[in-house]
């Protein structure tokens, strides 16, 4: 498989990633290409259908693509990914850790192309970045170096902010878990108490979520989450409202 490259011209490395074993593998018919994700996100499906379209593969014309999204269920993901294995699609494209975990389960033959904000050798899905080794190759965002830059951000912008949260998604055990002890690294080296960690495996956890940045009193949220982003930001605005309200402000 191709190296694993960093966040630089990062669309066209995916689909140039993907259209590798598309172009090494001489199919009578059009290939089809099989995507599987935690969450829909209609800006990721229209950027990878002209990444692809850019490489030379046209939807429709020679290639099918395949969208298999989990709406925010990462329990669907186990039943996703075989169905794909199972039709023995050309390559697959798999967005988070959830997703590559249930691919990487399903096959060890078809070739999985990955994107997400992990580091690929530590979660155990390739043996370097540059030889990755298996069926698995992909692109990472370096997530982990930019979260404590972000935290500094934050603090920058809201210095008054003393109670802060972090929303990390269960699922994503290894990403959670080290991105969280790099981010209370910033934390004591700006001074700031320890962060709280809230879990939301699903948007269905949300609420929950905003009931307890109210009662703990937050002041600002750093989302390692990333899926359905404008849900929490309408939460957020919603949360302020009633802050507001109460406030008499």
């Amino acid at each position: 498989m191709p190296p694993i490259i960093g966040r630089r011209q990062f669309s066209a490395a995916l689909c140039a990633a993907v259209a590798w074993p598309l172009a090494a593998r001489a199919q009578p018919a059009p290939p089809v290409v099989g995507v599987v994700g935690s969450a829909a996100r209609s800006d990721q499906a229209r950027a990878f259908r002209q990444g692809l379209s850019e490489a030379g593969f046209v939807e429709g014309r020679n290639v099918t693509i395949e969208f298999h999204y989990a709406e925010g269920q990462t329990d669907r993901l186990s039943a996703l990914a075989p169905d794909l294995a199972r039709r023995q699609v050309s390559a697959i494209v798999a967005f988070g850790i959830p997703a590559v975990t249930a691919v990487r389960a399903a096959t060890s033959k078809i070739p999985i192309v990955f994107t997400g904000g992990f580091d690929p050798v530590a979660a155990g899905f390739v043996a370097s970045l540059n030889r990755p080794g298996g069926n698995l190759t992909g692109i990472t965002t370096l997530a982990l170096e930019l979260a404590p830059k972000r935290l500094e951000l934050l603090h920058e912008l809201v210095p008054a902010a003393t109670s802060i949260a972090l929303l990390v998604n269960p699922a994503n055990s290894i990403s959670a878990e080290t991105q969280s002890k790099a981010l209370q690294a910033a934390a004591r080296s700006l001074g700031l108490p320890p962060l709280h960690v809230l879990h939301a495996s699903s948007e269905h956890d949300f609420e929950t979520v905003f009931a307890t940045l109210t009662r703990l009193r937050a002041g600002g949220l750093m989302n390692l989450r990333v899926s359905q982003p404008d849900h929490l930001v309408a939460l957020a605005g919603t949360l302020r409202r009633r802050q507001r309200t109460a406030s008499g402000g």
